[in-house]
């Protein structure tokens, strides 16, 4: 009988050990989420890589005129651009439209978010404004 209870005190102390294993590295990764998360809120789209030198000086005219401009823009530069710099201006873009056609940011937010992973520099801003475009 001893054994038995020995038995279940090893096994007892082994699952107790794993599960602080499993909790311990749940606070870590959520530790570095946040980091990652803050420090992502501190970036400005303007320092974002991916958009060519050339199209910075047409992006600032197109964001003058608004959704309008905005949309113009894409349309004719969006491939040239790549993320994190065209998430973010996808997402100038929703906030701008979201009044005239909100399923228009909808949909674009959607797209954006489809694309984007937690390690993105946008994605502090995309889960901002999730909750209006969901």
């Amino acid at each position: 009988m001893t054994k038995l209870i020995a038995v279940l005190i090893i096994v007892g102390v082994i699952y107790g050990t794993w599960e602080l294993f499993l909790y311990w590295e749940k606070v870590k990764n959520e530790e570095e989420t946040r980091q990652k998360q803050d420090a992502a809120a501190l970036v400005m789209g303007d320092q974002l890589p991916g958009l060519p030198y050339d199209l910075q000086e047409s992006l600032q005219v197109a964001q003058k005129k608004g959704a309008a401009g905005l949309e113009a823009w894409l349309k004719v530069h969006g491939q040239s651009v790549e993320d994190p710099r065209k998430a973010w201006i996808e997402l100038d873009y929703c906030v701008a439209v979201a009044r005239e056609n909100p399923a228009e940011a909808r949909r674009v937010f959607a797209r954006v978010k489809e694309r984007l992973t937690a390690s993105s520099p946008v994605w502090a801003r995309m889960k901002q404004l999730e909750k209006t475009y969901q």
